[in-house]
């Protein structure tokens, strides 16, 4: 009975919180599932359906498509730090970046007494796993590279100079 009373781990509180569904698929889908389960401890900054539904929508994706995208695993990952961070911990790094488990670093501020990642405000802090720290964000945020690869994906919908557009015209 007593473990019980034990949370979960990180995969196993998002699965029960029923509000990370797209994450939940995102991390069964890109293999992350055991890493995610692991001994840690882990920080994740874990989006919201509605966050994830959001960047979608800003993509242009389908669920379906960002399940399926090579850059899955790179996303996911960035959105994971190695150690436990807790929010007095995040806070006290105000102005500071963080490695994540991807590599590409985060950068942590507190505006209005809310703790930003990158551009993603965290709205419920210190959710406790057996193997970590879930803090809930409210926007999916996008690794260095998934962020310019979305930027020259929009860039190429514009058309070229009019020589490009003669050239491309045949």
């Amino acid at each position: 009975e007593a473990m019980a009373d034990e949370p979960g781990t990180i995969v196993d509180v998002a699965v029960g919180a029923g509000t990370f569904t797209t994450l939940v698929a995102a991390v069964t889908e890109a293999g992350l599932v055991d890493a995610l389960s692991g001994d840690g401890p882990f920080t994740v900054f874990a989006p919201t359906d509605e966050a994830f539904a959001a960047a979608l929508e800003a993509l242009g994706l389908t669920v379906e498509e960002l399940l399926a995208s090579p850059d899955l695993g790179a996303i996911l990952t960035y959105h994971v730090l190695a150690g436990g961070v807790d929010a007095a911990t995040a806070i006290s790094l105000d102005g500071q970046s963080a490695d994540t488990v991807n590599g590409a670093s985060i950068d942590i501020s507190v505006v209005d007494g809310s703790v930003m990642i990158n551009n993603a405000t965290v709205i419920a802090a210190d959710i406790a796993a057996s193997n970590g720290i879930i803090h809930v964000i409210d926007t999916v945020l996008l690794p260095p590279a998934a962020e310019e690869m979305a930027t020259e994906e929009a860039m190429a919908d514009e058309p070229g100079t009019i020589v490009d557009v003669a050239v491309g015209a045949g």
